[in-house]
Parts: structure tokens; sequence; C-alpha cells
């Protein structure tokens, strides 16, 4: 057992966390079920997954079926895409009155479609529009605003202009904390991120909030974030897909102490409350169909990650998840 390593509390406006690691907005799985599990081995913050704002904005029946909250899902950021100040705005206020401690703009998402109908990332190519759209939902709620941000928009950007031009702008405009993703928008996920450039922009913010994100693998990833970049927190996104434990390893690391590693009876347990709560908030065939891409994610906790992984998405038309748990989570 080490040192306990030092940190200060992670604050978003008048939030404060218990630890500086988050669960990043992740389309497809950061639904209710997941944040939950999550917050169940330390994560202190969750987000929605991104919610186009046109969507949010269209019915309340809609809006409940896209963010559903739960009295222990908190703080919470909903987070929301779109590039029209009013659009934008009017959804901000929604997520409010849902019970969203945040809202959260999305400006990072690298998806072609979406970069397509100029949301998402492409709005690094068009910073004075996202700081029109920042302007106009710190004007629409009350609540803490944190905004989504990759560094450039093109790889070959060595500038950076849009992203300063944005951060800039967003935090005298009473943004409460900026999350960075070190890569450009074209790259996408490929290469290695810049956590240099990390140590600019917090360098550049010496008294604001800042989060890192980008090749975040590991709970060690996100202590090694910390301390060589200087950001206030780290935000898992690909490294806590099937891997809640990361962030009890995150702060068992933190303490001074070695990470554990869930065992087979742990995954077990997880895999099957699961199961239940998807079954019991989506209903029982909806709920099925959608654990099986969570059970796939899980996989990579096993001893034989392989093996369970085809199992999982065999599932449609094999063995069912618990079937599949008794095969091989003993």
């Amino acid at each position: 057992m080490g040192e306990p390593l030092a940190f200060k509390p992670l604050r978003i406006g008048p939030i404060e966390l218990s630890c500086p690691a988050v669960l990043a907005a992740l389309a497809g799985y950061s639904d209710v079920t997941y944040r939950l599990i999550c917050r169940q081995f330390g994560a202190a913050f969750c987000s929605t997954e991104v919610t186009l704002d046109t969507s949010i904005n269209l019915s309340p029946k809609l809006r409940r079926k896209l963010i559903q909250t739960h009295p222990d899902d908190h703080p919470m950021a909903g987070q929301i895409m779109g590039c029209r100040p009013d659009t934008m705005a009017a959804a901000a206020r929604h997520l409010v009155e849902m019970g969203c401690d945040v809202v959260d703009l999305n400006f990072a998402c690298p998806v072609r479609k979406v970069i397509r109908r100029g949301r998402g990332g492409h709005m690094m190519r068009e910073p004075e529009t996202a700081v029109a759209v920042v302007r106009a939902v710190k004007t629409a709620v009350e609540a803490p605003v944190t905004v989504k941000l990759r560094r450039s928009f093109s790889q070959d950007d060595a500038a950076h202009d849009a992203f300063w031009r944005i951060a800039e702008a967003a935090f005298d405009a009473g943004v409460s904390a900026i999350c960075v993703h070190s890569r450009s928008v074209e790259a996408r996920y490929a290469g290695p991120a810049d956590w240099e450039f990390l140590t600019e922009v917090k360098r550049r913010f010496p008294d604001r909030t800042v989060l890192g994100s980008g090749d975040l693998h590991t709970a060690a990833d996100g202590v090694r974030m910390l301390g060589q970049t200087g950001v206030d927190g780290v935000s898992f996104a690909r490294g806590a897909l099937g891997n809640p434990w990361i962030f009890r390893q995150f702060r068992q690391l933190l303490a001074g102490e070695a990470p554990t590693q869930p065992s087979l009876a742990e995954q077990r347990d997880v895999l099957l409350k699961h199961w239940d709560m998807y079954r019991e908030f989506y209903g029982p065939l909806r709920g099925a169909r959608m654990m099986y891409r969570f059970g796939i994610r899980y996989a990579r906790c096993h001893p034989t990650p392989k093996i369970v992984r085809q199992a999982f998405i065999n599932a449609q038309t094999g063995p069912k998840l618990p079937e599949i748990v008794e095969m091989y989570y003993r």
C-alpha cells in the first residue's frame, strides 16, 4: 500500500464531487441503468447519452423516453447536441425541468453523419456559432453549463484557434467547466491522444475547471492524466464500457491502495442486476435486446473474453443472458 495521492475536489459550478472522475456521455450506453451501475462502484458524476435538441423539444413523451432519471442518479448532466442557439436553449430548459443538475453541450462528436448535419464536432469549424449557442443556453438556464470540445477540427491545425475562441468565450459567459478530448475531430479515435494539449489548456485556464478525455483505458491512465497534465478531473468513456469497476479502481489508486479486479462472482452479480434493471426500465422484450450489447462489453473483464463475447453476440438466436451467465460466470 502506498501513500494517498493529493488531489483537489472537482467542482462543477456549486456542485462539489467526492472524486475527480466522471462517466462520459456514451451513445447507446450511458442510459439510466448503466449510470446507476457505475455509481455503485464510485462514479461521482454521470452524463446522459447525447440527445438532439430537436428531439428534446419535439414532445414531452419523447423527452421522457430519451432522458430517464432516478432519485439515486444525481448529480447528473443532460448532454445535448445541436447548432441553433434558440433550439439548444429550449432543450436546455427542458433538461433542467426534468431534473438534470447540469446542461452539457456537445461540440465534439466525430461521427460523420453528425458532422454532415452541422452538429457535434462540426462546431469546431464554426466557433462563432458555438459561442452563440453557449451564450443562449447560459441565458436560458440557471443550472451549471459545461461544454465538451476537441482540440481542433482538422488534424493539421496546429494553432487550435477555434478551440481557444470557444473555450475563452464559454468561460467568459459563465460556463462552469469544459471537457477536452485531446484529439481532433478528423482523427476521431485514431492515434494517441495529445495530453500535452491538455497541459496547455490547464496552463491557460488555471482557475477554471477543466476535465480531460482521451486514452483513458484504465484507472491508472486516469491517475496518470491527473498528475501529468494538471487537469481537475478525468472523463472515462470507452474505458468504462462494460467496466464500471474502473471507478472503484481509480478511487483505490488515489487512496494509495492496490486496485482490485472484479471476481467472476462480482461480474455475475452485476450482469444479473443490470439485466433486471433493463427489463424494469424498458420492458422484458426491449430490455433484453438492449442488454445483449452490454454483455458484449462486460465480456472484456472475463478471463476468456473472446469466448464470452461471442456467446453474447449469438444470444439473439442461442442461449439467453441468464444461461450465458450460468455457463461462464460460475
